[in-house]
């Protein structure tokens, strides 16, 4: 197994246990490695301290200086899974993806009308329906002062990672 530490597009750092280096350049070429943060799938290898081996037939590694030897969370996944400890955020992406397909399947998109078909609804100028679109902070400041409800959630990539 290899451990690599991985950074996509976007700048987000995290940790991918391969079986070789041809696994996770097959991998990474199909597409399968994704950052658990965003989704994304430009993924590159973030530069690394290399390990070595202390002495003959020592199994413990050379941990160079001012860099805290750290005990693994639990046995490493495949593929670019992160370790337990993104399990979390993992969870939380998983959990926000499904809240992007609940709003894409019952909800109309309006783009960025979203503020002015958001009053039009509130004032009863049109039939009351679901709407998801863009707005700026500005606006959906504006839209609760006029007493219309609106929400801002985090729009994720809604592929599954």
């Amino acid at each position: 197994m290899i451990l690599y530490q991985l950074q996509c597009s976007a700048g987000h750092s995290f940790e991918g246990w391969f079986r070789s280096g041809a696994a996770y350049d097959q991998q990474a070429a199909a597409g399968e490695v994704c950052c658990p943060v965003c989704g994304d799938r430009g993924i590159s290898k973030a530069p690394m301290a290399p390990s070595i081996t202390k002495g003959r037939g020592r199994d413990t590694a050379a941990t160079p200086a001012g860099v805290p030897e750290v005990a693994p969370e639990a046995a490493p996944g495949t593929g670019g899974t992160p370790a337990a400890a993104s399990a979390p955020m993992a969870e939380l992406m998983q959990q926000l993806r499904a809240l992007r397909r609940h709003v894409e399947a019952n909800a109309d998109y309006v783009g960025d009308r979203f503020a002015e078909e958001a009053r039009r609804i509130h004032y009863g100028e049109v039939e009351s329906r679901a709407i998801y679109g863009e707005a700026s902070p500005q606006q959906a400041e504006e839209l609760r002062e006029e007493g219309v409800a609106v929400s801002r959630i985090p729009w994720v990539p809604g592929h599954d990672a």
